[in-house]
């Protein structure tokens, strides 16, 4: 009987013991958390915020704390989104948008909103569209880059309560319908019409231009001759004048035998032979030419 007893008490001592063990082992189980590089986790206690705990090795109090939510910190990309949106000036506009965004609060999100990528995806339709209406079209394609940076800032102010930081936002097209694209088309045409008529008009005027300018320096060329050949024939008489005045009409005399002199040189000196008739009156001005030649030498 007391061998009975005894081991009763031995077999109750040692469900106690694997009992106590078995708490133990799940206490601790249930009070050690170790989180993620990637992810943050939310624990309540009795349905409220206790604490956020962040990577590594982390306690809670168990049965008492538990986590509640895991989320990913990791950075996030929406689903390619495409709305429709009209210019200032009047353009129906087809705009595809990327959003990147990762959550770096995650109280604040799991608390505050319940589908996060549907929120961000609305905010950033709405904030598009009131964008885009204020520039023209013209403004939208060539200042991307500015409307991209705006479209960020404003994303950004509308999900901060969100815990949520918005890492990029891209415009990946602007589209057009078929018939603004027609009516862009021809006016790039006519634009290009256009352009290739002043092009040409702008030769031909150019071309006169050049014309005008080559009679005008050809005409500034001649007068130039003109007047260096009449300051020569001027040069040449005044000093015969000169020379009259200083000498009589002996130095006048002289210089027409001089002029005769050469002329009949000139003409001795041709090809073939020549028979050269020489007027009385003409040997009697070589005589008086070389007289004058002899008085001057």
């Amino acid at each position: 009987m007391d061998s009975e007893n005894t081991v009763s008490q031995l077999i109750g001592g040692n469900l106690v013991l694997l009992l106590l063990a078995a708490f133990i082992i799940l206490s601790v189980f249930l009070g050690v958390r170790i989180v993620p590089q990637s992810q943050k986790y939310v624990v309540e206690r009795f349905g409220r915020l206790r604490a956020v705990l962040g990577p590594g090795i982390n306690l809670i109090v168990p049965f008492i704390d538990r986590v509640a939510h895991k989320i990913s910190i990791l950075e996030r990309q929406l689903p390619n989104a495409s709305q429709d949106a009209i210019t200032k000036d009047n353009v129906l506009v087809q705009v595809e948008t990327s959003v990147f965004y990762r959550i770096i609060e995650p109280e604040k999100t799991v608390y505050r909103i319940r589908d996060v990528d549907a929120a961000i995806a609305t905010t950033v339709a709405g904030i598009v569209r009131a964008e885009i209406g204020k520039m023209d079209l013209d403004e939208v394609q060539s200042n991307r880059a500015q409307l991209i940076s705006t479209i960020k800032a404003s994303v950004e102010d509308a999900v901060d309560a969100w815990g949520i930081e918005v890492t990029r936002a891209e415009i990946l097209d602007v589209n057009l319908d078929q018939a603004t694209r027609d009516a862009m088309l021809q006016q790039l045409n006519a634009e290009r019409a256009r352009r290739a008529q002043v092009t040409e008009a702008e030769g031909k005027k150019r071309a006169v231009e050049l014309a005008a300018d080559a009679e005008l320096y050809a005409a500034e060329q001649e007068a130039k001759a003109r007047r260096i050949t009449a300051d020569a024939e001027a040069y040449a008489t005044e000093v015969v004048a000169k020379a009259i005045a200083e000498n009589g009409i002996e130095a006048a005399q002289y210089q027409v035998a001089l002029k005769q002199v050469e002329a009949l040189t000139a003409v001795g000196q041709g090809e073939g032979k020549q028979t050269i008739v020489v007027p009385a009156h003409a040997l009697e001005a070589f005589g008086d030419a070389f007289k004058l030649m002899k008085g001057r030498g």
